[in-house]
């Protein structure tokens, strides 16, 4: 028996040819187009359908795509990594295709990012090396991590990596997030409602889901009550910021910098303001993207779609 599947996540696309022993393992056979970020939803209608299964990245995963797939041949899928903002759950739950995601996959890799764009904002290391690239010798007067308060919104898996690195760095952690629960080893962590004492942050880190609650978190309203020069990292999705507001806040400085890995619109517009100010600092919705991870977290989604298939 074999299984005809489609692959829409760039990561994993980047390594396909090294899952080719897993695919064929479980006796998939896979199209694997090419994916700058994600497939728009009118190619999706036309490719999903000619598929048993699909590993999903961040692609319009809507009611729609899934409609046209159980017209066609599609009989599950999985969502490559953590986030579900993009996947229409009950539109497969009421078409009845077995879906999951992979939970709890890059932790310690995306805090790894958003430490790394925490260092680089403290002590400026993306303006020096531009300087020096263009023939100067910049030394600005960077900040020092011990001492300082991070607002870290949303406390899961990556959060909580985040809060260890950053008390590792001496740094003071206050954490948001309603439905995280304490853990033995972070004691230090202070939980706080939104946005209560987000004037004491010097940075704000951004790890959470999107959901209807979430999204635009980071707003005109609290951006204002937010400590002035404040540093802002997004590692988690784009919407959690309006993305107008934090750009009038550079502009007036009420946020010092930026480093932001995902952003509303992705690939990030040529025509947005954030690509003309000096102290954005920007990834590529990349921070997850580690060839360990990748692999890892490529197997399970290969190893969850062929149980589906296997069962149905």
């Amino acid at each position: 028996m074999s299984f005809k599947v489609l692959v829409t996540c760039p990561p994993m696309l980047g390594m396909i040819e090294a899952l080719a022993p897993a695919f064929e393992r479980e006796g998939m056979v896979v199209t694997a187009p090419r994916v700058v970020q994600i497939l728009p939803e009118s190619e999706l209608k036309q490719l999903v359908p000619a598929h048993d299964g699909w590993i999903i990245g961040d692609d319009p995963a809507t009611r729609a795509v899934f409609a046209a797939g159980k017209a066609g041949r599609l009989r599950a899928a999985v969502k490559w990594g953590i986030g579900v903002d993009n996947v229409d759950f009950d539109a497969c739950r009421d078409l009845g295709i077995p879906i999951t995601n992979t939970p709890n996959m890059f932790g310690g890799e995306v805090a790894d990012v958003a430490m790394g764009y925490v260092i680089a904002l403290a002590r400026e290391t993306f303006q020096i090396d531009a300087g020096v690239r263009s023939g100067g010798w910049p030394k600005p007067r960077g900040m020092s991590l011990a001492g300082k308060t991070v607002a870290l919104i949303g406390y899961g898996n990556i959060g909580k990596n985040v809060a260890r690195r950053a008390l590792a760095a001496e740094m003071e952690v206050i954490a948001y997030d309603p439905m995280a629960h304490d853990e033995p080893g972070l004691v230090a962590v202070q939980r706080a409602a939104w946005p209560e004492r987000l004037g004491e942050a010097d940075f704000i880190v951004i790890t959470a889901a999107l959901t209807p609650s979430s999204r635009h978190m980071l707003n005109a309203r609290t951006l204002a009550a937010a400590k002035p020069g404040v540093r802002v990292v997004n590692v988690g999705r784009g919407p959690i910021i309006h993305e107008a507001s934090l750009v009038e806040a550079l502009k007036s400085g009420s946020v010092y910098s930026a480093a932001l890995d995902v952003f509303e619109t992705e690939p990030l517009p040529m025509d947005s303001y954030l690509r003309s100010h000096p102290r954005c600092v920007f990834g590529s919705h990349n921070s997850s993207n580690t060839a360990d991870a990748v692999a890892r977290t490529s197997n399970i989604a290969i190893e969850k779609l062929a149980g589906f298939l296997r069962s149905l």
